[in-house]
């Protein structure tokens, strides 16, 4: 290989890696905002806070812990009512 394809192809690699740290950082926070309603998001932003104690923040596990815990409301709701539970 010659200097020039060396350099580029190490240039590519570098592109990469950086559009793909890119990515990770905000494909989280760009589905919150564009799934969670803004009225919950406060409480989303409660439950990420309680369960992610780390300084890098996972956005999965928290999500997946603030539907089990919206399922679990909505649940309490339609008992209450005296309706059965969503489909």
């Amino acid at each position: 290989m010659t200097d020039l394809t060396t350099a580029g192809l190490i240039a590519a690699l570098v592109g990469l890696f950086l559009v793909s740290e890119l990515a990770a950082a905000t494909l989280p926070l760009l589905i919150v905002i564009a799934v969670v309603p803004p009225h919950e998001r406060p409480a989303l932003a409660a439950v990420l806070a309680a369960t992610d104690s780390r300084r890098r923040l996972h956005v999965w596990p928290a999500l997946r812990t603030a539907v089990a815990d919206r399922r679990r409301l909505r649940a309490g709701r339609y008992a209450a009512a005296g309706r059965p539970g969503p489909p």
